[in-house]
């Protein structure tokens, strides 16, 4: 069930936008609900508890006032908040400056934006840090860098750890070759295809994925790979 450690607040202007943003939460296991201001997400803030909220700044300078002028009227709330805007990074350093603890653009990348968020939610809460990963038969457990199945382990690399955790905390979602370059091997590494490639097919081989176990890694040469998972019937 998902309780305060997955529920986020959000106040988004555009239904594409919020309809976009709720998909990829959902994918991730957080529960998101949506509210039609900044003040009707603050009078629920008096009633409930949000691990995280998502406030559209809007596009524009002049939009992102109202923003500016809630984050230093709130009291008494700490409850982490990241901005949302299709607008330019002159509105994101406004966004960072006026105290919001992200910034997300519109156009983002759905592994990029739930790492932001479980970042986030981390710093504030460290008592919800995910620490473990099961998804059907498999546990992967972050503190000691292993992965089972059915209790078996599988003898993984750190680096095939990494990646392992990076398909398993978002299945469903597609992703790039530019973000495991980055988030595998370091922020400005530009690994070529054939060595992700090669890393992938040695995870698939050493966790045996495939229809008997009920998960795959999916390739798309356009968008990149996506861990898929079939629950029990």
């Amino acid at each position: 069930m998902l309780n305060k450690s997955g529920s986020i607040g959000c106040y988004v202007r555009s239904d594409s936008l919020f309809a976009k943003l709720q998909c990829t939460l959902q994918g991730a296991g957080f529960s998101c609900e949506r509210f039609a201001s900044e003040n009707s997400l603050s009078r629920m803030l008096s009633r409930r508890e949000f691990a995280l909220l998502m406030i559209d700044i809007g596009n524009h300078r002049d939009d992102s006032e109202d923003f500016v002028s809630w984050l230093n009227c709130r009291t008494g709330n700490s409850t982490p908040v990241i901005a949302l805007s299709h607008g330019t990074p002159e509105m994101a350093a406004l966004a960072l400056n006026a105290g919001a603890d992200d910034f997300i653009g519109a156009q983002f990348e759905a592994v990029e934006a739930i790492a932001r968020v479980r970042a986030v939610i981390r710093r504030h809460h460290p008592n919800m840090a995910r620490r473990t990963i099961a998804l059907g038969k498999f546990t992967l457990d972050r503190d000691t860098a292993s992965a089972t199945y059915d209790g078996v382990p599988a003898e993984l690399t750190p680096r095939e750890f990494t990646m392992a955790w990076l398909f398993f905390s978002s299945p469903g979602v597609f992703i790039s070759r530019g973000t495991m370059g980055a988030s595998i091997w370091s922020a400005d590494s530009g690994v070529a295809g054939r060595t992700i490639e090669q890393h992938i097919y040695k995870l698939r081989k050493k966790l045996q994925l495939g229809a008997d176990r009920r998960v795959i890694i999916r390739t798309s040469y356009s968008q990149g790979y996506r861990l898929e998972y079939t629950p029990e019937e």
